[in-house]
């Protein structure tokens, strides 16, 4: 499990390293495209914030 609020940056070589914040590199088995779609993926859904539901009373 990798924190992606930590990742400073990620690089492509025959293997995908991964650097982060406090300067350690680490190599992960999957793809560069792969590890930064699912740390933009995280911080969506970590921003999300859904519409609050307005409920409507209407009585005549």
């Amino acid at each position: 499990m990798l924190n992606a609020d930590l990742i400073r940056y990620v690089e492509r070589r025959p293997d995908t390293f991964v650097t982060l914040t406090s300067g350690d590199r680490i190599v992960v088995k999957e793809s560069m495209d792969d590890v930064i779609e699912r740390a933009v993926e995280y911080q969506q859904r970590k921003h999300y914030m859904p519409t609050p539901r307005v409920a409507l009373n209407c009585t005549s």
